[in-house]
């Protein structure tokens, strides 16, 4: 049965604390397609970062420009493929090693975030393992919903007989056992379509992982996370958006613009062609004028000329007033999401810039002006062996993927539907002893 019959995305199984494992990660954005393939080595606590139980360690790396790919999306289904094809066979050249399964992020089909609370009777008695698991599948029960795939399903918090702030009720005494769930969901289609492309590379889809939370479990430390802290991926062709509070994943949101769009921009306004419009906007692009910008001038090739006749010259200024008020328009249109969500209390003081767009200079100063928090720019943290070319922003979320496997046991997702196999009895002891046996060794 495919995971979306029921309404869920591909889980993965919880890492083994003490064992040493290889995964394969694949980012696909709109701009840039990245396999990386890691050990993953059981470390002591204070070796690591808070929250990890492993130390990955690049074996290779495969990048390659992003085809057929639109806002995330899979748009040309052929071009998808060949592009996924390249970047992981880069990574197993380089590794030496052959990826069968991957961990991939998504950042298309709308993500949305959806809060729910339930309660079950404890009966006065220590609350076990069983408790918990029936409270988590009371609240799960609401996630699924025709049309949405889930991608999260995450306990942020307990309650004992109205008593909130519990992290872990096990072995306390109560009558009313609560939880607190955040739900982040996906459109269901666009996901289909992306973990159809994979598979038609013959790669298994391990699990599928919102954008922000991926780059957010690489590039905050433990005291934002804490505190409250706002992470916004700023992609080629989304601009997505977690918030992060008590050292939990609490909202999640995205927007179908990003860099492409300021690509596009300039392309118009200085009618040149969009690759010409990358390079200028990569090498001259700014989001806050200088004094010397009106002096400085750039030289813009015009659309259709292959020759290098033609080519006219304008400030710098110019080119700054055409990226500027979009960057401002994504910005705001994130503030004004977040409000209107009600986790912009939850958000906290600070904001943690990835992705490949908001290296544009002056980015951190703007945003601190729209949004009035402390903006930092977030890259991979806890990632041995990364080469240097992939130690910014555009790779946080390629580097979260490799922590997401130490911590997908916190979530909870309901039972899934007896299959027919089940159902006429062929799922009995030794299917179980089948299944034990694939998943130990």
């Amino acid at each position: 049965m495919s995971p979306f019959e029921n309404g869920l995305t591909p889980k993965l199984k919880p890492l083994a604390p003490r064992r040493t494992t290889v995964m394969s990660v694949l980012d696909v954005g709109t701009n840039k397609i990245v396999c990386l393939i890691a050990r993953l080595r059981p470390l002591e606590g204070a070796d690591l970062l808070p929250g990890r139980s492993h130390q990955a360690q690049i074996l290779g790396i495969g990048h390659q420009r992003s085809r057929g790919l639109k806002s995330g999306a899979v748009v040309d289904m052929e071009a998808a493929e060949q592009a996924i094809r390249h970047a992981v066979d880069a990574a197993e050249r380089m590794a030496g090693v052959r990826v069968d399964s991957v961990i991939v992020n998504i950042s298309c089909g709308r993500l949305a975030s959806e809060h729910y609370s339930a309660t079950v009777e404890v009966g006065g008695h220590q609350v076990c393992d069983l408790d918990i698991h029936r409270v988590l599948d009371a609240g799960a029960s609401h996630s699924v919903r025709d049309g949405r795939a889930v991608l999260h399903s995450l306990p942020i918090g307990h309650m004992l007989d109205g008593v909130g702030g519990i992290s872990d009720p096990r072995g306390m005494l109560g009558r009313q056992l609560g939880v607190d769930m955040h739900v982040v969901t996906a459109e269901s289609t666009p996901a289909k379509n992306l973990m159809l492309a994979i598979e038609r590379c013959h790669l298994h889809v391990e699990a599928m992982v919102a954008t922000p939370y991926a780059a957010g479990l690489s590039a905050l430390v433990d005291d934002e996370t804490e505190m409250g802290v706002t992470l916004i991926d700023m992609g080629a062709g989304t601009t997505s958006v977690a918030v992060f509070a008590n050292r939990a994943f609490v909202h999640a949101d995205s927007l179908p613009v990003g860099g492409a769009h300021v690509t596009t921009d300039v392309a118009r306004g200085l009618s040149t062609k969009l690759s010409e419009a990358e390079r200028l906007k990569v090498l001259y692009g700014a989001t806050i004028a200088s004094p010397s910008d009106d002096r400085e001038t750039i030289a813009v090739p015009p659309v259709g000329d292959d020759q290098g006749d033609g080519i006219h010259h304008v400030p710098r200024s110019r080119l700054v007033r055409i990226i500027r008020p979009r960057i401002e328009e994504i910005l705001e249109m994130v503030r004004d999401r977040l409000r209107g969500s009600g986790a912009w209390a939850e958000a906290g003081r600070r904001v943690v810039l990835t992705g490949g767009a908001c290296q544009l200079t002056g980015t951190v100063e703007l945003a601190r002006k729209i949004l009035d928090r402390q903006v930092r720019i977030g890259r991979p943290l806890g990632i041995a062996g990364m080469p240097e070319a992939a130690k910014g922003p555009p790779f946080a979320t390629a580097a979260g993927l490799l922590v997401y496997p130490q911590i997908a046991g916190v979530e909870h997702f309901e039972p899934q539907v007896r299959t027919r196999a089940q159902a006429t009895g062929t799922d009995g002891y030794f299917g179980r002893v089948g299944r034990w046996l694939k998943h130990s060794f």
